[in-house]
């Protein structure tokens, strides 16, 4: 989540702007040492690694916005999103991998940070380690799970995020389905949105507008880190010294990073990531074998697949892409809630032009809706918007269906039955392929920045 905002100072960096520039921003970073006094690290691999994590940290937010976007209670001083983002030796791609707070992890020995309890070690929810030993262990934790070496440390809290998506003039994303939490006061329509600050910090934190919760929820922070890679990249931000002044000011005021990451690093990087764009960014999450893993004194926990986890850390390690084989596709395949493959679907053509339910039908059952395979004229042949016609019994299936009929019009048509209807009107412009949700246990899905965007 904030840490999404701390990559686009790396990707910033890459406007090449002069040293003077970011040297007068390398005194607003707080420093922390998280890698002190630490021995039997993982060895050092090809490229960079940097964990990426963001806290829940609102002292800098007033209490108007604090009840706005329902930032209200104590925050918990653990870590609210982690990720590991990889940069290739030859700066030519970033790869992020996020690891669920929930995840099952056992402590490395060491001394509570509040308590001054010596640990020899014990298990524990991920994202509980930063209260119980600050950076440090955190950083300790993920190295003994994934056995990368972490080359830096960065941290970013509530108010930094705000700040740079109101900076960047807001983040646009997408939605194929309804996304309404009453915790966070998510409430977004089907279609295309650009967020500004305390919004983008409600759809980021959201883990109950689906019924994937955490998992959905870092789906959602990678298309939003996709799509803010891209608002950076070409909106002319790494072109404008001063643009990029006010958005370096904006996150480094509330980072915390580790004493070895400061201006040569910055500029280094910068330099070396000046072609960096969305397709040059890949996305995915820790293979995922065991919900609802059950501990005593801790509750419910994600255990990661050991053997499919390990191929997605030596991937880190060794310096390769996370997609093992190039890929042609470049449109967005949008996740829905009924995969296609159990929707049955009966076309039918709306307009004088020969041949396009044809068209419309085919195109659906290359994407995997079980259509008739006859298409039928439509009683109206005036139709200019494609309809989607379902019986409401079924409105979760005909949202699925509409997701990849781009400008469909949903209309309810009570005892129409199990089969939806596809009316092709005379604005049909093409289908968008749609997927299932992911099931767990599955290797997890390796995505580019251009494929998780909005189309």
């Amino acid at each position: 989540m904030r840490a999404a905002t701390t990559l686009s100072v790396v990707v910033l960096a890459s406007a090449g702007i002069g040293h003077s520039v970011v040297t007068s921003l390398d005194a607003d970073i707080a420093r922390v040492d998280p890698f002190k006094d630490m021995k039997n690290r993982p060895r050092a691999g090809h490229g960079m690694n940097v964990l990426l994590v963001g806290t829940d940290g609102r002292d800098k937010i007033d209490d108007t916005e604090r009840r706005r976007f329902r930032l209200g209670g104590a925050p918990c001083n653990c870590t609210d999103t982690i990720m590991i983002v990889h940069i290739s030796e030859d700066r030519e791609r970033a790869s992020v991998v996020s690891l669920p707070r929930d995840s099952y992890a056992e402590t490395p020995p060491h001394t509570d940070q509040v308590t001054g309890k010596e640990h020899r070690g014990h298990p524990i929810k991920l994202n509980a380690a930063y209260a119980e030993g600050g950076p440090q262990l955190t950083v300790r934790t993920v190295e003994s799970m994934t056995h990368v070496k972490i080359d830096h440390y960065l941290e970013v809290d509530f108010a930094s995020f705000m700040k740079t998506v109101d900076v960047v003039g807001g983040v646009k994303i997408c939605t194929a389905q309804p996304l309404k939490d009453t915790y966070t006061g998510l409430d977004l329509a089907p279609g295309t949105h650009t967020l500004r600050g305390g919004a983008a910090l409600q759809y980021v934190r959201s883990r109950h507008a689906d019924a994937s919760s955490d998992l959905g929820r870092m789906k959602r922070q990678q298309r939003f880190l996709a799509s803010l890679v891209a608002q950076a990249t070409s909106s002319g931000i790494l072109l404008n010294p001063l643009k990029f002044r006010d958005v370096t000011r904006a996150v480094l005021g509330s980072v915390r990073a580790d004493r070895g990451f400061g201006t040569d690093e910055l500029l280094d990087l910068g330099r070396a990531m000046r072609t960096f764009s969305p397709s040059s960014s890949e996305f995915t999450t820790v293979p995922i074998g065991r919900m609802g893993f059950m501990v005593d004194g801790i509750g419910s926990t994600l255990k990661w697949d050991p053997e499919k986890s390990e191929r997605l850390f030596r991937a880190l390690r060794d310096d390769k892409p996370l997609a093992s084989a190039p890929r042609e596709r470049s449109a967005p395949v949008v996740r829905v809630a009924v995969p296609p493959q159990q929707i049955n679907v009966q076309v039918e053509n709306g307009t004088s032009v020969k041949g396009l339910g044809q068209r419309v039908d085919t195109a659906l059952a290359a994407t995997g809706f079980r259509t008739t395979r006859r298409p039928v004229d439509a009683a109206d042949r005036t139709v200019r918007r494609t309809v989607v016609a379902y019986d409401p019994r079924w409105d979760r299936s005909a949202r699925s269906l509409a997701a990849a009929l781009p400008g469909a019009e949903l209309k309810a048509v009570p005892g129409l039955g199990p089969t939806l209807k596809v009316i092709a009107g005379t604005e049909f412009h093409e289908v968008r392929p749609v997927r299932g949700p992911e099931p767990v246990g599955k290797e997890s899905e390796v995505v580019r920045g251009n494929e998780v965007g909005c189309p």
